[in-house]
């Protein structure tokens, strides 16, 4: 495990280096576009009969448990670095726009993508089941902010749009990877659970998720306030993760809930009145580098994780399809109700607009597919994952700066 682990971060750091030093794009875009070149590369060699180049590469992958990397570790420090500098006090102002999108929004999306998958497999010939094609719907339906917030700050886009993508994305992470250990549930056992059974499991999984976060987030606000010592503060707050999602675990409750509500416990009440100024700059420095590290460590692992597929040109046109129908759900869900309400919550004309495009999958979606336990249902929804991430970090990432200035630039001037 050591040496996976050693191995990932130095593939990261080498290939963050040749896109800040030659390349210049974004660094998650940048590595998760030069590791898909070199991933390409092999799997050409390989075609063309040097086999023996791609046999240490694949040996390395499959030696990876993604599951127990992924779900147990890299997802809890997500989860609790992006909540954690999210003002709640913004969030009020637009907690019903921001939970009809990240509750119903993500359910509905869910089921558009899901059912979508399905017969589009279907008629391709493919035997991924109906449950299988859901998990996939709630994999991709979170979205990540983190490019499309330094476009809007750069072109000085409103507060409140800001708020609502960064709430909105906050809230339906954690409400797609309950849906998700929900459906992969189901997916796994075969069979269509009773109505109380997945009511109980979603109020337990909810419930405790709820409990464990308000537990945790009091237990290090406590311990964070007692003491004046920014080494020893950020140790807390990293053990607090890791050992709330561990209890979680245990316990079964949701570990993502949990760690949302510890991190916006932590970065509301705890940076303001249990942290001083130097350790609120450490605490934050930590975690912001802890996020970018970990969001370039997956987009180089989903980059090469390509040599593991079997890609065929079916696959890429289904893909493009799934695309389509993906961009599909994200307008029905999100952009046409906030076209009708957009003046009423006070959000710029052509919010709508931004907010559809800006709809990126990143780190969470790519988190939650490498964590499918292996089969053919797993390479099918990998390589469709894999599609789709890459036309929206590719695709609209580096186009959603010119979406925001057509739509909501001339109405801010």
């Amino acid at each position: 495990m050591f040496e996976v682990a050693v191995i990932c971060l130095c593939v990261t750091a080498v290939l963050a280096y040749i896109n800040h030093r030659w390349i210049g794009l974004p660094e998650t875009i940048g590595v998760m576009t030069i590791a898909m070149l070199i991933s390409l590369s092999i799997v050409s060699m390989h075609q063309l009969g040097f086999g023996e180049i791609s046999i240490p590469a694949m040996a390395f992958l499959r030696s990876i448990d993604f599951s127990t990397v992924v779900m147990d570790g890299m997802l809890s420090l997500l989860l609790f670095a992006g909540s954690l500098h999210v003002d709640i006090s913004q969030l009020r102002s637009y907690k019903w726009p921001i939970f009809g999108l990240a509750v119903v929004g993500t359910l509905l999306s869910t089921a558009i993508v899901g059912i979508g998958t399905y017969y589009m497999l279907q008629a391709a010939g493919f035997s991924t089941s109906f449950w299988y094609c859901m998990v996939f719907g709630a994999l991709i339906s979170p979205t990540d902010p983190v490019a499309v917030q330094g476009v809007l700050k750069q072109y000085k886009a409103p507060d409140g749009l800001s708020v609502v993508i960064a709430g909105e994305s906050l809230f339906n992470d954690g409400v797609s990877v309950v849906l998700f250990a929900i459906l992969l549930g189901i997916a796994i056992k075969g069979s269509t659970p009773e109505s109380t059974e997945i009511s109980w499991l979603v109020l337990h999984e909810v419930g405790g998720g709820l409990m464990l976060g308000l537990t945790m987030g009091g237990l290090l606000y406590y311990m964070l306030r007692s003491i004046d010592n920014y080494s020893v503060e950020v140790l807390l707050t990293l053990a607090g993760v890791l050992g709330g999602y561990l209890l979680a675990t245990k316990v079964h409750a949701s570990g993502p809930l949990a760690m949302v509500i510890t991190g916006l416990l932590i970065g509301n009440h705890g940076r303001k009145t249990a942290m001083s100024d130097t350790t609120r700059h450490h605490v934050d420095l930590f975690w912001k580098l802890m996020d970018e590290i970990l969001n370039a460590v997956l987009f180089v692992l989903l980059g090469l994780e390509i040599i593991l597929l079997s890609l065929s040109w079916q696959l890429l046109g289904l893909t493009i399809a799934i695309i389509a129908i993906t961009t599909f759900a994200r307008w029905l869900t999100v952009g046409w109700p906030i076209s009708l309400t957009e003046r009423r919550m006070r959000l710029p004309v052509g919010s709508w607009k931004v907010l559809t495009w800006g709809g990126l999958r990143g780190g969470i979606s790519v988190a939650l597919a490498l964590s499918l336990p292996a089969g053919p249902s797993r390479n099918v929804i990998l390589a469709l994952t894999y599609g789709v991430v890459i036309f929206s970090m590719l695709g609209q990432g580096l186009t959603i700066g010119r979406v925001i200035e057509k739509s909501i630039g001339t109405n801010n001037n």
